[in-house]
C-alpha cells in the first residue's frame, strides 16, 4: 500500500480508468460518502443563488469532478448508493442490463474488446438516466480535472455539460479554457482542495473578469484552509466555515490513520472524537463576494461557526 506526501493512501489509479467501475469498487468498502453529504448543501446554495441573482440555470464549476459524481447527484437526483449499485454490478434488473447491451450492440464491432464494449453498455444506460431525469432549468455543470478519461466518461454519459482537462496548479489557462470558465456562477469541490491550492482558485476567478462566482468547498480537516481564505479575500471574498463536520471515508488501514493523525497533530488540529475514531472528516467553507447581499434567513450562512481555534472571522471582528 502506497501513501502520498500527506499520509493518505494513494488512490490515483481509480481516477484514470475508462469508466467508473474501479472508482466505485475501491471506494465502496471505505464507505466513501462525501458527495452524498455535500448534495443538500450544494442544492441549497444553488437555490439561494437562483433566488438572489434571478438565474434560472446557474453554471456550476466542479473542481476535481472525476466521473461527474456531483453533477449526477445534483442534476438527476441520483444517490451514492444508487451509483454504487450501478457500477458495482448490483443495478439489479436483467431487463435493464439487456436494454443497455442492446443499445451498445452497434458499437461492439468497432469496440470488440470486452472492457470497451462494457463501457459502451454503461454509457448507454447512463445516457438513459440523464434523459429520463432531466429536470427543467437544471444547473449546467462544467468539470475541471486532470484525468482526461474520467472527464470523457462524464461528458459522454451526459453528467457534465462541458469539461476542462487541465492542471491549473502548473499551468495558466489557455484562451479556450478561459472561454469555458467564463460566466461561472458557482464553484464547488468535494475533497480535492489540499491537493488543489489557491493557485487554481485564483486562476478560475481571474478568468471571470469582473464576475465573482460563489464558492462552496468541502475540505478535509487535515488541510489548513487559511492560505486559500487569504487568497480569496484578496480577490474580494468573505469566507465562513459551517459548524458541522462531514464524514468522507474510513481510513484504508491503521497505517494510513496513524500517518494522517501525525500530520493533523503537526498542523494543530485536534483529531479526538473524529479522525481518531477511524474516519476522515471534512469541513464546509462558503466564500461569497463582499458585495453579495445578506443570505436569506435560514440560508447556509446561518450555520456559520463563530467560535473555536479555526474561526475564519477571527481577524475581522
Amino acid at each position: 500500500m502506497r501513501f502520498d506526501a500527506n499520509g493518505k493512501v494513494s488512490l490515483d489509479h481509480i481516477y484514470t480508468q475508462p469508466d467508473p467501475r474501479t472508482y466505485f469498487s475501491v471506494l465502496r468498502p471505505l464507505g466513501y460518502c462525501i458527495p452524498q453529504q455535500a448534495k443538500p448543501y450544494f442544492a441549497k446554495l444553488i437555490k439561494e443563488f437562483r433566488e438572489s441573482r434571478h438565474v434560472a440555470a446557474p453554471k456550476v464549476l466542479d473542481i476535481g469532478c472525476s466521473y461527474g459524481i456531483n453533477a449526477a447527484l445534483l442534476k438527476y437526483d441520483a444517490t451514492m448508493d444508487e451509483l454504487y449499485a450501478r457500477y458495482c454490478g448490483e443495478d439489479g434488473g436483467a431487463d435493464a442490463q439487456a436494454d443497455a447491451q442492446a443499445d451498445a450492440e452497434s458499437n461492439a464491432e468497432s469496440h470488440p474488446e470486452s472492457d470497451a464494449w462494457t463501457r459502451e453498455a454503461m454509457l448507454a444506460r447512463d445516457r438513459e438516466l440523464s434523459r429520463s431525469r432531466q429536470p427543467a432549468n437544471a444547473p449546467r455543470f462544467v468539470g475541471l480535472d486532470t484525468s482526461g478519461s474520467a472527464l470523457s466518461y462524464a461528458l459522454e454519459a451526459g453528467f457534465l455539460d462541458d469539461a476542462v482537462h487541465a492542471d491549473l496548479e502548473e499551468r495558466e489557462l489557455t484562451p479556450e479554457q478561459r472561454a469555458q470558465f467564463a460566466g461561472t456562477d458557482l464553484v464547488i469541490s468535494t475533497g480535492c482542495l489540499g491537493y488543489v491550492t489557491e493557485r487554481t482558485l485564483t486562476r478560475v476567478v481571474r478568468a471571470q473578469g469582473g464576475h465573482r462566482p460563489w464558492m462552496a468547498h468541502f475540505v478535509l480537516r487535515m488541510f489548513p484552509f487559511d492560505p486559500i481564505e487569504r487568497a480569496l479575500a484578496g480577490l474580494g471574498y468573505r469566507t465562513v466555515r459551517i459548524e458541522e463536520v462531514f464524514k468522507q471515508r474510513r481510513f484504508a488501514s491503521p497505517e494510513e490513520q496513524a500517518l494522517v493523525l501525525d500530520r493533523m497533530s503537526a498542523v494543530g488540529v485536534d483529531a479526538r472524537g473524529l479522525e481518531a475514531e477511524g474516519w476522515l472528516y471534512a469541513q464546509l467553507y462558503l466564500s461569497r463576494p463582499y458585495d453579495t447581499s445578506d443570505p436569506p434567513a435560514g440560508g447556509l450562512d446561518a450555520r456559520e461557526e463563530t467560535t473555536g481555534p479555526h474561526d475564519l472571522n477571527r481577524e475581522r471582528n
